[in-house]
């Protein structure tokens, strides 16, 4: 039986961030398709075209130009066509304290991220994070298939 392919929307503004993502794709062994954008405006317009077929899993960057993460995360799970999809949040270290980055991660869980990613320097820790998000949504998938079969 062939595993179901995961669609993924990555919605990111550095090209070398975007360049990372698709290459960690590539090496995990979960089957997986990528559409990126590259803004929050982007992003909205995407899934508003798209809300009859969303993606298995939106990865967002918390800081982009037009329309930020935070905005974006908040306009989808307000609305009825999007606020079902699942949202990982990403971003890089916060400079200026542990308290704040731990209050923000909370404010977006509460709002309905499914996690939050720190970007940071080392790429072996942030491939092997980017994998077990993935893997636990596989995984989740697969349950629920076999479940409603």
């Amino acid at each position: 039986m062939n595993p179901k392919q995961m669609n993924i929307l990555l919605a990111e503004d550095d090209q070398d961030d975007r360049d990372f993502f698709d290459m960690v794709l590539k090496e995990i062994p979960v089957h997986t398709q990528l559409t990126t954008v590259i803004d929050g405006e982007q992003l909205m317009n995407y899934l508003y075209k798209n809300s009859e077929n969303l993606p298995d899993m939106l990865f967002l960057d918390l800081n982009m130009p037009r329309k930020n993460g935070f905005e974006c995360l908040c306009e989808i799970k307000e609305d009825e066509k999007l606020k079902n999809l699942l949202v990982v949040m990403f971003s890089t270290a916060f400079p200026r304290d542990c308290d704040y980055e731990e209050d923000l991660v909370k404010r977006l869980m509460k709002i309905g991220a499914y996690d939050f990613i720190r970007k940071g320097d080392n790429l072996a820790l942030l491939k092997e994070f980017i994998h077990q998000v993935i893997k636990r949504v596989a995984e989740k998938e697969s349950e629920k298939n076999l479940f409603n079969a």
